[in-house]
């Protein structure tokens, strides 16, 4: 049974189980288990090219930040659980939280936050009744979004990046990311607002 399980390891995805990753010496998170499922073929990212993003060196690739994303996740927080090569099918809701389905296993969390793709692709069942056209895209571009407020969907149940209907920015779906990991830390935290900052010792 996992705390938190994060469907997507995209921009939004990975960020969320960064911020979520560094709290695990908050007394609130500490025997959290959280865990992603890093499908990434259907990123935006894998064909991406960023000049105008704060703190990322002009002619990065998208594709090198998913490595790199992966490899920050497992290098800083290896307690974060990665579930690679399996794509999610089905969302089904319990007494205890959600079951997860991939085409491969399947998983049980408290928490799910749906991280993927903003295409009419996304196909994962159980999801169908939040699915509507995204309001902040071109029609013509057949894109969709979850019906969502703030993020959530429904109890235990949130969206980010893209597919939650912002804007496909790169650092708008990264701050998506990293606002749904601060509502999970704060509902963990008993309702007190929190957030994770590391702080330089020079």
């Amino acid at each position: 049974m996992f705390d938190a399980l994060i469907i997507g390891g995209g921009a939004a995805g990975l960020s969320c189980a960064l911020v979520l990753g560094s709290a695990k010496d908050k007394e609130y998170a500490k025997d959290k288990k959280v865990g992603i499922i890093t499908h990434q073929k259907s990123s935006h990212l894998q064909n991406a090219l960023f000049n105008n993003v704060l703190g990322l060196q002009p002619g990065t690739l998208g594709k090198d930040i998913l490595l790199s994303g992966n490899k920050q996740l497992y290098d800083l927080y290896p307690h974060v659980t990665q579930i690679e090569k399996e794509k999610v099918v089905a969302l089904t809701k319990t007494t205890e939280g959600y079951i997860v389905a991939t085409n491969k296993n399947s998983y049980s969390s408290r928490i799910v936050v749906i991280a993927v793709g903003y295409t009419s692709l996304m196909t994962i069942k159980g999801l169908e009744d939040y699915l509507e056209p995204h309001p902040r895209a071109v029609k013509e571009k057949d894109r969709v979004w979850l019906r969502n407020l703030d993020h959530k969907i429904d109890e235990n149940l949130y969206v980010a990046g893209t597919l939650a209907g912002w804007r496909s920015q790169f650092a708008m779906a990264c701050g998506s990311g990293a606002h749904v990991a601060t509502d999970i830390l704060t509902l963990w935290n008993n309702g007190k607002h929190t957030k994770v900052h590391d702080k330089s010792t020079a």
